[in-house]
Protein backbone atom coordinates (compact mmCIF):
# COMPACT_ATOMS: atom_id res chain seq x y z
CA UNK A 1 0.00 0.00 0.00
CA UNK A 2 2.98 1.88 1.11
CA UNK A 3 4.51 1.84 -2.48
CA UNK A 4 1.36 2.46 -4.61
CA UNK A 5 0.95 6.19 -2.42
CA UNK A 6 4.86 6.90 -3.15
CA UNK A 7 4.27 6.05 -6.70
CA UNK A 8 0.87 7.97 -6.93
CA UNK A 9 2.74 11.21 -5.05
CA UNK A 10 5.96 10.70 -7.65
CA UNK A 11 3.67 10.95 -10.64
CA UNK A 12 1.62 13.91 -9.22
CA UNK A 13 5.95 15.77 -8.53
CA UNK A 14 6.57 14.78 -12.36
CA UNK A 15 3.00 16.16 -14.12
CA UNK A 16 3.16 19.11 -11.54
CA UNK A 17 6.61 19.93 -12.61
CA UNK A 18 6.18 18.98 -16.44
CA UNK A 19 2.99 21.78 -16.12
CA UNK A 20 5.00 24.21 -15.16
CA UNK A 21 7.96 23.82 -17.46
CA UNK A 22 5.26 23.84 -20.14
CA UNK A 23 3.34 27.28 -18.90
CA UNK A 24 7.33 29.14 -18.55
CA UNK A 25 7.94 27.47 -22.11
CA UNK A 26 4.52 29.30 -23.34
CA UNK A 27 5.31 32.42 -21.43
CA UNK A 28 8.45 32.69 -22.85
CA UNK A 29 7.64 32.62 -26.28
CA UNK A 30 4.62 33.65 -26.64
CA UNK A 31 2.41 33.05 -30.03
CA UNK A 32 2.21 35.92 -32.78
CA UNK A 33 -0.50 35.59 -34.85
CA UNK A 34 1.07 38.32 -36.91
CA UNK A 35 4.57 37.39 -37.35
CA UNK A 36 3.30 34.12 -38.13
CA UNK A 37 1.11 35.22 -40.97
CA UNK A 38 4.05 37.08 -42.46
CA UNK A 39 6.28 33.37 -42.17
CA UNK A 40 3.29 32.11 -44.46
CA UNK A 41 3.40 34.60 -46.73
CA UNK A 42 6.88 34.16 -46.99
CA UNK A 43 7.10 30.50 -47.74
CA UNK A 44 4.44 31.06 -50.26
CA UNK A 45 6.19 33.31 -52.27
CA UNK A 46 7.56 32.03 -55.34
CA UNK A 47 11.46 32.37 -55.06
CA UNK A 48 14.87 31.56 -57.14
CA UNK A 49 14.22 28.35 -57.73
CA UNK A 50 10.85 28.91 -58.94
CA UNK A 51 11.67 31.60 -61.42
CA UNK A 52 14.32 28.61 -62.54
CA UNK A 53 11.48 26.02 -63.23
CA UNK A 54 9.74 28.91 -64.75
CA UNK A 55 12.56 29.37 -67.91
CA UNK A 56 11.66 25.88 -68.77
CA UNK A 57 7.88 26.70 -69.98
CA UNK A 58 7.51 25.74 -73.58
CA UNK A 59 7.51 22.97 -76.08
CA UNK A 60 10.09 20.19 -76.07
CA UNK A 61 11.27 17.45 -78.45
CA UNK A 62 12.66 14.99 -76.65
CA UNK A 63 15.30 11.63 -77.35
CA UNK A 64 14.96 8.88 -74.63
CA UNK A 65 17.36 5.96 -73.99
CA UNK A 66 15.85 3.21 -71.72
CA UNK A 67 18.29 0.26 -70.42
CA UNK A 68 16.14 -3.05 -69.82
CA UNK A 69 19.25 -4.90 -68.61
CA UNK A 70 22.90 -4.14 -67.75
CA UNK A 71 24.92 -4.52 -71.12
CA UNK A 72 22.60 -4.79 -73.30
CA UNK A 73 21.80 -2.11 -75.99
CA UNK A 74 19.08 0.76 -74.83
CA UNK A 75 15.67 1.23 -77.23
CA UNK A 76 15.59 4.15 -78.22
CA UNK A 77 12.46 6.37 -79.03
CA UNK A 78 11.28 10.28 -79.43
CA UNK A 79 8.36 12.32 -78.24
CA UNK A 80 7.53 15.56 -77.14
CA UNK A 81 7.01 17.49 -73.72
CA UNK A 82 4.43 20.92 -73.07
CA UNK A 83 5.43 22.44 -69.92
CA UNK A 84 3.80 25.00 -68.14
CA UNK A 85 3.89 27.24 -64.81
CA UNK A 86 1.03 26.96 -63.05
CA UNK A 87 -0.70 28.54 -59.57
CA UNK A 88 0.95 32.21 -59.80
CA UNK A 89 4.50 30.54 -60.80
CA UNK A 90 4.26 28.04 -58.05
CA UNK A 91 4.71 24.91 -59.79
CA UNK A 92 5.86 23.32 -63.13
CA UNK A 93 3.87 20.81 -64.47
CA UNK A 94 5.28 18.77 -67.62
CA UNK A 95 2.84 17.01 -70.20
CA UNK A 96 4.76 14.09 -71.77
CA UNK A 97 4.24 12.11 -75.08
CA UNK A 98 6.44 9.32 -76.78
CA UNK A 99 7.08 5.66 -75.86
CA UNK A 100 7.87 3.64 -72.87
CA UNK A 101 9.22 0.19 -73.27
CA UNK A 102 8.14 -0.06 -77.03
CA UNK A 103 4.74 1.43 -76.05
CA UNK A 104 2.92 4.57 -76.56
CA UNK A 105 3.05 6.32 -73.27
CA UNK A 106 1.52 9.33 -71.74
CA UNK A 107 2.73 10.95 -68.50
CA UNK A 108 2.05 14.01 -66.46
CA UNK A 109 4.35 15.59 -63.57
CA UNK A 110 4.06 18.66 -61.37
CA UNK A 111 7.48 20.06 -60.14
CA UNK A 112 7.55 22.38 -57.81
CA UNK A 113 10.32 23.70 -54.67
CA UNK A 114 9.35 23.58 -50.96
CA UNK A 115 10.46 27.03 -49.92
CA UNK A 116 9.51 25.34 -45.92
CA UNK A 117 11.37 22.01 -46.41
CA UNK A 118 14.29 23.78 -48.72
CA UNK A 119 13.97 20.80 -51.42
CA UNK A 120 12.42 20.25 -54.68
CA UNK A 121 9.58 17.63 -54.82
CA UNK A 122 8.11 15.98 -58.25
CA UNK A 123 5.18 14.26 -58.82
CA UNK A 124 4.69 11.84 -61.65
CA UNK A 125 1.70 10.21 -62.73
CA UNK A 126 1.36 8.43 -66.25
CA UNK A 127 -0.16 5.61 -68.18
CA UNK A 128 2.29 2.80 -67.21
CA UNK A 129 0.46 2.37 -63.40
CA UNK A 130 -2.16 3.89 -61.43
CA UNK A 131 0.07 5.02 -58.63
CA UNK A 132 1.91 8.30 -58.19
CA UNK A 133 5.57 8.83 -58.00
CA UNK A 134 7.07 11.30 -55.88
CA UNK A 135 10.89 12.31 -55.68
CA UNK A 136 12.48 14.76 -53.47
CA UNK A 137 15.92 16.31 -53.68
CA UNK A 138 18.16 19.22 -53.53
CA UNK A 139 20.15 21.23 -56.08
CA UNK A 140 24.29 21.94 -56.72
CA UNK A 141 25.55 25.52 -56.05
CA UNK A 142 24.67 27.06 -59.21
CA UNK A 143 21.05 25.32 -59.45
CA UNK A 144 21.61 23.83 -62.63
CA UNK A 145 21.94 19.91 -61.72
CA UNK A 146 18.97 18.58 -59.33
CA UNK A 147 19.45 15.38 -57.89
CA UNK A 148 16.31 13.18 -56.85
CA UNK A 149 15.56 10.20 -54.73
CA UNK A 150 12.30 8.05 -54.39
CA UNK A 151 10.91 4.61 -54.52
CA UNK A 152 8.49 2.49 -55.37
CA UNK A 153 6.13 -0.69 -54.38
CA UNK A 154 7.30 -3.60 -56.92
CA UNK A 155 4.91 -6.37 -58.08
CA UNK A 156 5.53 -9.53 -55.07
CA UNK A 157 6.60 -7.26 -53.09
CA UNK A 158 9.81 -5.03 -51.79
CA UNK A 159 10.24 -1.43 -53.28
CA UNK A 160 12.38 -0.26 -56.29
CA UNK A 161 14.38 2.73 -55.06
CA UNK A 162 15.44 5.61 -58.13
CA UNK A 163 18.21 8.34 -58.31
CA UNK A 164 17.32 10.97 -60.99
CA UNK A 165 19.81 13.50 -61.70
CA UNK A 166 18.20 16.53 -63.69
CA UNK A 167 20.34 18.69 -65.82
CA UNK A 168 19.31 22.01 -66.71
CA UNK A 169 22.38 22.66 -69.49
CA UNK A 170 20.93 25.73 -70.83
CA UNK A 171 17.72 27.15 -71.69
CA UNK A 172 17.44 25.38 -74.68
CA UNK A 173 18.54 22.07 -73.12
CA UNK A 174 18.04 20.13 -70.06
CA UNK A 175 18.60 16.08 -69.77
CA UNK A 176 17.06 13.50 -66.77
CA UNK A 177 19.06 10.15 -66.35
CA UNK A 178 17.49 7.98 -64.22
CA UNK A 179 19.36 5.00 -62.42
CA UNK A 180 17.24 2.26 -60.00
CA UNK A 181 18.13 -0.47 -57.67
CA UNK A 182 15.87 -3.66 -57.37
CA UNK A 183 15.69 -4.94 -53.58
CA UNK A 184 18.76 -3.58 -52.69
CA UNK A 185 20.81 -5.11 -55.56
CA UNK A 186 23.44 -2.86 -57.74
CA UNK A 187 22.53 0.84 -59.27
CA UNK A 188 21.96 0.59 -62.56
CA UNK A 189 21.17 3.03 -65.26
CA UNK A 190 17.50 2.93 -66.37
CA UNK A 191 16.89 5.82 -68.68
CA UNK A 192 18.16 9.04 -69.95
CA UNK A 193 16.00 12.03 -71.95
CA UNK A 194 17.51 14.71 -73.56
CA UNK A 195 15.25 17.60 -73.76
CA UNK A 196 15.91 20.27 -76.93
CA UNK A 197 13.24 23.73 -76.59
CA UNK A 198 11.54 23.62 -80.12
CA UNK A 199 12.23 26.95 -81.90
Amino acid sequence: MRTIQFTLATLCVVLTTSLAYAKDDKAAHPRDPQAEMELYKKLATPGEPHKLLASLAGSWTTKTKEWMEPGKPPMESTGSAEMKMLLDGRFLQQEYSGQMMGQPFSGLEIIGYDNLLKRYVTSWMSTMGTGTFIMEGTASADGKTITLKGKHAEPGGGHMTHRAVWTIVDNNTQTFDMFGTHHGGKEMKMMEIIYTRKP
